[in-house]
C-alpha cells in the first residue's frame, strides 16, 4: 500500500474499522411494543385465573399458568434490551441480564410444555395447546444449548438466544396475525360475531410462531453476512 493511501486511513480503520456501537433503540422499542400485547394479556389473565367458575383448574396447572405468565413477561421485556449493541458491550449488564433471562425463559417454556402435556381445558382448545407444545420444546432446547456453550463462542450464543427470544415474543405477532386474519376472513366469509373458532385461532398462533422463527433466521444470516464483510474489509485495509 502506498504512503498516500496510508495517510487516508482513519484511526478507527486502523483498529479494524470499529465504530461506536449503536444504541439499538429502534429495535428495543419495536420489541417492547410487540411484547406489550401478550404481557398485557398475561396480566389480565392473572387477575381472572382464580375467578374461573366454569371449570376447576388443577392446582399444578394453576401454578404453571402463573409461572408461565410471570417468567415470559420477564424474558420478553428484559430480552428486548439484549438487542442493543451498546448494552451488549457492557459485560456486567449483559451477564447479569443473561442470568435472569435464561432461567426465566426455561421456566416459561417448561410451564407451557406442562400445560400442553397435562391439558385440562375445553376439547376444542386441544389443537392450540399442541401448537404451543411444538414450539415450547425447541425453545427449551435452544436455551439449554446456550447454557452448554462453554467456549467464548459469542456468535453461537447470540444465534440460539435470538431463536429462543423469537419464539417467546411470538405472542405479539400472533395477536397481529389474528387481528388481520379475522378482518380478512370477515370480508370473505361471514363469521359468527366476527370471531374465529378455536381451530382458526390455532392456525393464527402457528402462523405467528413461524413468522417470528423465519425473521430470526434472516436476522442471524444478516449478522453473519456483516461479519464476513467486516473481515474482508479489514483484510483489504491491512493488505
Amino acid at each position: 500500500m502506498s504512503t498516500t493511501a496510508t495517510t487516508l486511513i482513519t484511526p478507527a480503520e486502523r483498529e479494524g474499522g470499529r465504530q461506536r456501537p449503536k444504541s439499538g433503540w429502534l429495535a428495543i422499542s419495536g420489541l417492547l411494543l410487540l411484547s406489550a400485547l401478550p404481557v398485557i394479556g398475561g396480566v389480565l389473565r392473572l387477575t381472572t385465573v382464580g375467578a374461573d367458575t366454569e371449570r376447576e383448574i388443577p392446582l399444578a396447572s394453576l401454578v404453571a399458568i402463573i409461572a408461565h405468565i410471570v417468567a415470559m413477561t420477564v424474558f420478553c421485556l428484559v430480552g428486548a434490551f439484549q438487542f442493543s449493541p451498546a448494552l451488549r458491550l457492557r459485560r456486567g449488564w449483559h451477564r447479569a441480564a443473561g442470568r435472569v433471562l435464561i432461567p426465566a425463559g426455561i421456566i416459561a417454556a417448561l410451564a407451557s410444555i406442562w400445560l400442553a402435556v397435562f391439558f385440562s381445558g375445553p376439547p376444542e382448545e386441544f389443537a392450540l395447546a399442541m401448537v404451543r407444545l411444538v414450539f415450547a420444546v425447541p425453545m427449551t432446547g435452544f436455551l439449554v444449548i446456550v447454557i452448554a456453550i462453554r467456549r467464548r463462542d459469542f456468535v453461537a450464543h447470540g444465534a440460539w438466544m435470538t431463536r429462543a427470544y423469537a419464539i417467546a415474543v411470538s405472542g405479539g405477532t400472533q395477536a397481529l396475525v389474528s387481528i388481520l386474519g379475522t378482518a380478512l376472513m370477515s370480508t370473505l366469509w361471514t363469521l359468527n360475531n366476527g370471531e374465529v373458532d378455536a381451530y382458526g385461532e390455532a392456525w393464527f398462533v402457528a402462523t405467528g410462531f413461524v413468522i417470528n422463527s423465519v425473521v430470526a433466521e434472516l436476522l442471524i444470516r444478516r449478522r453473519a453476512g456483516r461479519r464476513i464483510r467486516g473481515r474482508l474489509g479489514r483484510g483489504a485495509l491491512e493488505s
